[in-house]
């Protein structure tokens, strides 16, 4: 069954657009790293989610050029273990949750990833992403509710989102009309969201004060 609309071969490079347009991801990275280091808030923290760009970037690309079982996990683990590390710099950093309470937040959230995998090949996948919807609005409106700068940037983080949940639905359908596909499109728009949650999570750090000093963790 094909997967993707711009695949219409097994060979390495009958993805072209789907593997290239993930160096959106190391542009996020780049850009995350250069204004993190200009406001000093280069923590671990900061710096794990920027390997994790990466790694998505990469993981991706290789997905999209092999398409083979161990590129799938490439592709899909960098993904989940990004949100599960915003999720949790997030809530420690700037809501200031018990740590037991993270915890079970985002066993249920994983707990909920696994269990939509079974609806994985309805609408091409976008079920499996209710979840991370769920929490893009949510985060999004506690940051527009409580942020001193940018309160729009997570909600726009999730709109693009929700865009970015289109072109990937209609990837197949719009194959005869558009050989290309959007699912390209699905990378570029992933992208943007990375780089605004990262850049949100960097100015409640460096900026919102009273964000800071209500927080449990170091």
């Amino acid at each position: 069954m094909q997967t993707y609309c711009e695949r219409c071969g097994p060979g390495l490079f009958d993805e072209p657009l789907n593997a290239i347009s993930n160096v959106v991801f190391l542009i996020a990275a780049f850009a995350v790293w250069y204004l993190g280091r200009d406001r000093g808030v280069l923590s671990p923290g900061i710096w794990v989610l920027i390997g994790l760009s990466i790694c998505v970037g990469i993981g991706s690309a290789l997905w999209h050029t092999f398409a083979s079982r161990w590129a799938l996990y490439l592709d899909v683990v960098p993904i989940l273990l990004f949100q599960l590390c915003f999720l949790w710099l997030y809530g420690r950093r700037i809501v200031g949750l018990k740590q037991v309470i993270l915890v079970l937040l985002l066993l249920a959230y994983v707990s909920a990833n696994l269990w939509l995998r079974q609806y994985r090949t309805w609408l091409n996948g976008v079920l499996f992403y209710a979840p991370t919807l769920g929490f893009s609005l949510s985060i999004g409106v506690y940051h527009y509710v409580h942020a001193l700068r940018e309160r729009y940037l997570l909600l726009v983080s999730a709109f693009v989102f929700c865009i970015a949940l289109i072109c990937r639905t209609i990837d197949l359908l719009v194959c005869r009309q558009l050989p290309i596909g959007t699912h390209f499109l699905w990378h570029v728009l992933n992208g943007v969201v990375v780089y605004c949650a990262m850049r949100a999570l960097i100015f409640a750090i460096r900026g919102d004060r009273a964000w800071v000093s209500r927080s449990a963790a170091p």
